[in-house]
């Protein structure tokens, strides 16, 4: 495993992290699995986890609670915030009065006095930057959290946030966690160039693009990821952009085999290579899942295997753009864009 200093604070995280979003109904997995996939990957040197009060209405982060006590020390320790935790209005976005209290909830589920890294789990238009690290500035100095982060913020919403994180005296975001893999590429053009400016450390999440590059989606094969009984509209094969993902596919099996790797050491090589990314988020929801990617720990891929993924899926493209989740609202509301 290789360790690298998440963004200028300090701390060394492995270049796998482990993704709890499969934790809980989700992904149909117990206590018993939890437990048994974090002690692998401990083993196997991870040592960030990564969970959201999202993930299984909060189930991942009580699960994850539960397999790490007794070494808590031993973990980096990440959760998230932002999304709809019910129907209540205000039970979800990045006000100071929300973050406060889901803290709370999160540190009670996962049963510990703080978080290593805090994230807010997506911009929040109707918020300010001011309000929004202002909490989370009093949350760090109350030692609820040692850093905060965000997670797939459009490129110019984290320049937005650094200039008010100056502007108005408060600790700044330390990372970004955004959506990266060989299928989708486009914050090559925009996120990682203002990340690495600003010296964010980057944990990237879906690097297998949700079992498209786990060797789960082939030619003339039944699609056998989980992720397609919960969206079957991303694997569907009449979609131009999902055929396009598969004829990519195709390609760069060929292009790991070749180089005497499995395709998901190929798709986690890919991401960890680049000099702005610090980890990538695995998310087994089994111990076999995990140990196949386990097996990418230590995966370099050479020049010539850089190149030829670039001749498939060229730098900064999204081959799935309808997908991606930084979107400004304008466009995706008309309200925004009428007069």
């Amino acid at each position: 495993m290789q360790y690298r200093t998440l963004g200028r604070t300090g701390i060394q995280v492995s270049s796998l992290a482990l993704g709890a979003m499969n934790f809980g109904r989700n992904g149909r997995t117990t206590q018993d699995d939890v437990t048994a996939i974090i002690d692998a990957a401990l083993e196997g040197g991870i040592n960030l986890i990564d969970t959201a009060d999202f993930y299984s209405a909060g189930e991942s982060e009580q699960l994850v609670g539960k397999a790490i006590a007794g070494r808590r020390d031993d973990i980096v320790l990440a959760t998230k915030a932002g999304l709809p935790m019910g129907e209540e209005r205000n039970h979800q976005g990045a006000s100071r009065r929300w973050l406060v209290t889901e803290l709370d909830n999160s540190l009670r589920r996962l049963d510990v006095d703080h978080v290593d890294l805090y994230q807010v789990h997506r911009w929040d238009p109707r918020t300010s930057d001011e309000e929004t690290l202002s909490a989370l500035t009093d949350l760090q100095r109350a030692g609820k959290i040692r850093h905060f982060g965000s997670s797939t913020f459009p490129a110019y919403r984290i320049v937005e946030a650094q200039w008010a994180a100056r502007e108005h005296h408060l600790s700044r975001y330390v990372t970004e966690q955004p959506s990266y893999s060989i299928l989708q590429r486009g914050i090559e053009r925009d996120v990682l160039p203002v990340t690495e400016q600003y010296g964010l450390g980057v944990l990237v999440w879906s690097p297998l693009a949700s079992g498209w590059l786990s060797g789960a989606v082939r030619e003339g094969q039944e699609i056998t990821t989980h992720r397609a009984t919960l969206l079957p509209q991303r694997f569907d094969l009449t979609v131009p952009a999902n055929r396009a993902r598969l004829d990519a596919v195709e390609q760069l099996a060929k292009v790991a085999d070749e180089a005497g790797l499995t395709l998901i050491q190929l798709a986690l090589g890919f991401v960890t290579a680049h000099p702005g990314v610090t980890s990538a988020l695995v998310g087994p929801r089994t111990l076999e899942h995990l140990q196949s990617q386990l097996a990418a720990a230590d995966t370099v891929l050479s020049a010539d295997v850089l190149d030829a993924i670039d001749t498939i899926v060229a730098p900064g493209v999204d081959l799935a753009a309808h997908e991606k989740l930084d979107t400004p609202p304008a466009l995706l509301d008309p309200s925004l864009r009428r007069r």
